[in-house]
């Protein structure tokens, strides 16, 4: 049983992907984190002794203190936020612990672009549909939840990243694109080696809807049809993206939890 402000890779694990996950601050001293240069997937580094920096930042969210080993530096920092009335968790056995415990995945921090007036900044082809909705969210979902995303005219996306410092995606040729029979939600997953059962089944349905292989997946359509309907309710994109986030988060808790269920009438009729 985890102790009082204590939470376990495992609990942090079921969180991690979801809306409701919250903030994951690594305090890991500079020598222990150059040793081992992995984040828990949304995590993001601040040093242990910016307190007020941290506070600001955190502005009143949920969070869980990640060290080293879990001990002295995330146990005081996560009571010491308690104490000022932040609900602060610190994860068992810190990154040691997550490291080893089954079923647990990293980013390694090299593959994540550098930031952008302090967070990373993205830019694509406008009027999105399925690559360049479900890239965002597994940004924010597992790389940098406050990740920004520009969307501009095709033949301006690679100017408007020079100019702006943002990482183009989703573009012909492009680093952050298309590799083969795979897309560009493929892409991402391997360079920031996000593999996961539930992540791998939902890259599988978002592969076939964006080349057109529904024969790899029976939900491919499915998904294609509400990309588009939703590329058609929405003349803004970064409306548009704000709804299709919570398109993406029904398929992962359905490729994650309800994948193996069906649906038949009359109810409990045999299928």
């Amino acid at each position: 049983m985890a102790a009082p402000n204590e939470i376990t890779p495992a609990q942090l694990l079921r969180l991690i992907g979801t809306p409701d996950c919250p903030a994951i601050v690594d305090i890991s001293i500079d020598p222990d984190f150059n040793a081992d240069p992995f984040l828990i997937p949304g995590a993001f580094r601040h040093p242990h002794t910016d307190i007020p920096g941290l506070i600001a930042r955190l502005n009143g969210r949920r969070c869980v203190v990640t060290c080293q080993k879990g001990i002295k530096l995330s146990q005081g920092l996560a009571a010491w936020l308690r104490g000022d009335g932040i609900e602060a968790e610190y994860l068992s056995g810190g990154m040691y612990g997550w490291r080893d415990a089954p079923g647990t995945f990293r980013v390694p921090a090299a593959a994540i672009p550098a930031p952008v007036e302090g967070a990373t900044l993205w830019v694509t082809r406008h009027r999105p549909k399925i690559d360049r909705i479900a890239c965002p969210w597994l940004i924010r979902r597992f790389v940098d939840p406050g990740a920004r995303f520009l969307f501009v005219s095709p033949a301006e996306v690679e100017g408007v990243a020079e100019r702006y410092g943002a990482t183009p995606f989703d573009i012909e040729g492009g680093f952050w694109s298309h590799r083969g029979a795979r897309c560009s939600f493929d892409t991402m997953c391997d360079e920031f080696a996000l593999h996961s059962d539930a992540l791998d089944r939902l890259a599988t349905v978002i592969r076939a809807a964006d080349t057109d292989r529904h024969d790899l997946s029976p939900q491919a359509a499915g998904l294609l049809a509400l990309s588009v309907g939703l590329s058609r309710q929405y003349r803004d994109d970064q409306a548009q993206l704000t709804a299709g986030l919570t398109l993406y988060d029904a398929l992962y808790r359905w490729a994650r939890d309800g994948f193996d269920e069906g649906h038949d009438w009359p109810a409990g009729a045999a299928t």
